[in-house]
């Protein structure tokens, strides 16, 4: 059975986009619906403008190549997945490497461990692959960013190994009574195997084994980033010489005898630093994950038809002009127009639509749109990065590659504080050296002035702050997935809201019904008795029940919740575009009874009842969906159904204004849909714009951003991604798609929108610990620099102090709870 489609009741019109004026879908005038159609549903309409005109493949939007305004020369973009970064660090190092050629314009997303870059035609991309080797990483071009590989960091792996060796290392160097038992042990097991004692401490060369895992080879990657950061010293860079100075010096101690072992030293700052990259590396590896999910998006495999037969083939292999099946419940394999068959596609997702939209032959329809059903057939008409997903895509991940999380601010400060700590370590030794202090009284300052300088604090101050954050967060449905949301939440003065998903539920329901049994009067005497309420809602029921199109699932449901139950039904029918229809049976009466769009409807009945022709307009002007119900050709009943308005919406759009954010709505949705929810919510009708692309919305998050405003972009599809990475802050609704919580700093997991405010104050909150905890680490460094310096602090303490301030960090992290 052929599923009824619909077209939406209203006449063509223009929605407001920027910068021009957009047909929307237009009502399909329907041939007769009458009695006589019932036996042979009419599937020959054909719409009079494409169902997703705003992306029609025939007119695709720019991509690819820009121009340079200084040279006039052409800029293509270009894209590289990296190897070997470990830090931000790293991403400033690329990043400088490829700006410093002439022509280039590049961003580095430590997230994907990608690199975006603009470059003028004539520079060769192997002279930026060289570059990037030069630099010290590894780098390869992808030529479709669907196929970019995300990274995972094995950090986790990396701190459970780092603890295994490190506990049994700070309980060992701390209990010195155990000593002198581990002393004979040691040496009685070397007496087992005939093997020579050591000269010095045989537990001093537990410990140093111990930790020799931990500094030389879990590290690793803290000294090679240190080595490529060489000419601009990072945080790696003070952690590889704290480190490997007292694991050295340790080594030499217990040679010559001379001095002690500060093996457990090295040991602690190497796991402490790991700990830190390893909370930090969480959210990255969430990110990555919710990625991934947009790029899974789209369809792996594609059955084409071909000669006759239908063949099922991977995507990568089809070309423009192939024609390939779509079975309903399945999403369509790339852009193209259909050929054959009839179906309702979904295309809330990219387009913003909260009705699906009914498609025929000749219709355009938008790769991965959902088929809600149907069986399709259609003509591929641009594949690969040429699709409108490919597009979305890619301007998410460019989007995202702009980013500065907070995190960087330790590199930053780093460039001064590392070089200025290193002179004090150095100038420390030589002091104490040449004023006639022994060799190990020299380098055990040294060492300490190292050790308590090594930035653990500083590396924890942030993450562990976010990950309490979150964990308070969840518990009231807020994640808070990028740090930088701390830093902006408290500037932000312009929010722009997406309507379908975010203001409203996403689900379709009926708003409003009108039954006018008095209409019925030229049914004649016969249907004096019939014409109630009940039997004109109960007649409805019968014939919506047989499908399961949105609408009329809409309705059934309804007429179900008033205790209401369908009436036999024979001779059911549909008409795509137009409505369904079947004989009834009420009491001894059987009519036809037709329920579609006014105007299908309007073809077989006579003219409607002023009653309903106002409820009609009324329903038109709110923008919602209108069905009418007619009995052998008497209009009888409208319902009208749409997009239901979320019951905090208004408030939180009020608490907004109130905290001085001005509110905007942007949807894909019609003009009239969206100035009903502005009305309702309290936004000003100027700031409403309908029948918005993806890029419309990225367009306006730039354009307000240039007039000096601090966006915040609220919205839960994937026409909503770029605008979300494009933003200074952005909110994702959690009942929407991976792809916008890919993209968001904030992820809202229930469905009410107050939650929006609640994100704003824990976000202020949590931002106030992080200063807090960063206040410390550099207090903590410019009180314990000099004690160290002086002498006054061994480096066992040192490292005890080290720990210690650690420690403050997470237990003032804490304070959010």
């Amino acid at each position: 059975m052929e599923i009824n489609m619909r077209r939406r009741s209203k006449s063509t019109e223009y929605i407001r986009e920027v910068g021009q004026d957009v047909p929307l879908i237009g009502h399909v005038p329907s041939k007769s619906f009458s009695p006589s159609t019932l036996a042979a549903p009419d599937a020959s309409v054909v719409p009079t403008a494409s169902a997703v005109a705003p992306f029609s493949p025939a007119s695709p939007p720019p991509r690819g190549a820009t121009i340079d305004t200084a040279t006039k020369s052409a800029l293509t973009p270009l894209t590289f997945s990296l190897e070997g970064m470990t830090c931000s660090a790293c991403v400033s190092t690329i990043e400088r490497t490829l700006n410093a050629i002439p022509g280039v314009t590049a961003t580095v997303n430590f997230a994907t461990e990608t690199a975006h870059v603009m470059a003028r035609d004539e520079i060769n991309p192997k002279r930026l692959i060289d570059a990037i080797k030069s630099a010290g990483y590894g780098a390869k071009e992808i030529a479709d960013v669907s196929q970019i590989a995300l990274h995972s960091k094995k950090s986790a792996g990396s701190l459970i190994f780092a603890i295994i060796f490190t506990l049994p290392v700070i309980v060992i160097s701390m209990s010195r009574s155990w000593h002198p038992l581990i002393d004979r042990w040691i040496n009685g097991q070397l007496d087992n195997l005939k093997v020579l004692h050591p000269r010095y401490s045989p537990t001093a060369w537990l410990i140093i084994g111990l930790s020799a895992p931990v500094v030389l080879v879990i590290a690793w990657p803290i000294y090679r980033a240190a080595i490529r950061n060489i000419a601009h010293p990072t945080m790696d860079s003070l952690i590889t010489l704290g480190a490997l100075s007292a694991f050295g010096w340790s080594i030499y101690a217990n040679i010559s005898g001379n001095g002690d072992v500060y093996a457990e030293v090295a040991a602690v700052v190497v796991t402490f630093v790991i700990a830190g990259r390893y909370l930090e590396s969480r959210a990255k590896r969430r990110a990555s994950s919710a990625l991934a999910t947009l790029l899974a998006l789209g369809s792996k495999v594609v059955t084409v038809v071909k000669n006759g037969e239908a063949k099922q083939i991977p995507i990568d292999h089809l070309d423009i002009g192939d024609e390939f099946i779509v079975k309903p419940g399945e999403r369509i394999a790339t852009d193209g127009v259909v050929i054959s068959g009839s179906s309702a596609i979904d295309n809330s997702l990219l387009t913003g639509e909260s009705l699906p939209v009914d498609v025929t032959p000749g219709t355009q329809v938008i790769g991965s749109s959902l088929n809600r059903n149907g069986r399709l057939i259609v003509r591929a008409t641009r594949i690969g990065s040429d699709t409108e997903l490919a597009r979305i895509t890619s301007m998410v991940i460019s989007a995202q590659g702009t980013k500065a999380p907070i995190q960087r601010l330790a590199d930053r400060i780093s460039a001064v504080f590392v070089p200025i700590v290193t002179l004090i370590s150095i100038g420390t030794f030589f002091a104490w050296h040449l004023t006639d202090h022994s060799l190990t009284q020299s380098v055990s300052n040294a060492i300490a002035v190292l050790v308590i300088a090594c930035p653990c604090a500083l590396g924890l101050a942030t993450p562990v702050a976010l990950l309490v954050a979150s964990g308070r967060g969840a518990q009231r449905g807020i994640v808070i997935r990028e740090p930088k949301v701390l830093e902006v939440s408290r500037k932000v003065d312009t929010v722009i809201l997406d309507k379908t998903g975010t203001l409203t539920t996403g689900e379709m329901a009926l708003s409003k019904v009108t039954v006018v049994p008095e209409a019925g009067v030229l049914l004649g005497g016969q249907f004096e008795r019939a014409l109630t309420k009940e039997n004109i809602l109960a007649s409805a029921l019968s014939v919506e029940s047989n499908t399961d199109h949105p609408v009329a699932t809409a309705i059934s449901k309804y007429i179900v919740s008033t205790g209401l139950s369908p009436l036999l039904v024979t001779g059911f029918t549909n008409t795509p575009g137009s409505g369904s229809a079947g004989r009834v049976r009420i009491g001894e009466l059987s009519p036809v009874v037709l329920i579609g769009s006014p105007a299908a409807v309007a073809h077989s009945t006579t003219p409607f009842d002023e009653r309903l022709n106002k409820a009609i307009n009324i329903a038109r002007s709110e923008g919602l969906t209108v069905s009418v119900l007619a009995w052998d050709g008497v209009a009888l009943a409208v319902f009208a159904v749409g997009d239901q308005i979320k019951a905090d919406a208004r408030a939180t759009v009020i608490a907004l204004k109130r905290g001085g954010i001005d509110p905007w709505l942007i949807t894909g949705d019609s003009a009239d849909a969206a100035a009903t929810v502005a009305l309702n919510v309290g936004i000003d009708p100027d700031h409403v714009i309908a029948g918005a692309l993806p890029s419309t919305k990225m367009e306006k998050v730039k354009e307000l951003q240039s007039k000096g405003h601090s966006v915040m972009m609220i919205g839960d599809g994937i026409n909503d991604a770029a605008a979300l990475a494009s933003a200074d802050l952005s909110i994702a609704m959690g009942t929407g798609t991976d792809t916008a919580m890919a993209t968001a700093d904030i992820v809202l997991m229930r469905k009410q929108l107050g939650g929006v405010v609640e994100a704003l104050n824990l976000s202020s909150q949590t931002l106030k610990i992080i200063r807090t905890n960063l206040g410390w680490a550099f207090f903590y460094n410019v009180i314990g620099l000099p004690i160290a310096a002086l002498g006054a602090l061994r480096p066992m303490y040192a490292a005890a102090a080290m720990a210690f301030s650690s420690l403050f960090v997470v237990t003032n992290s804490l304070r959010i709870k």
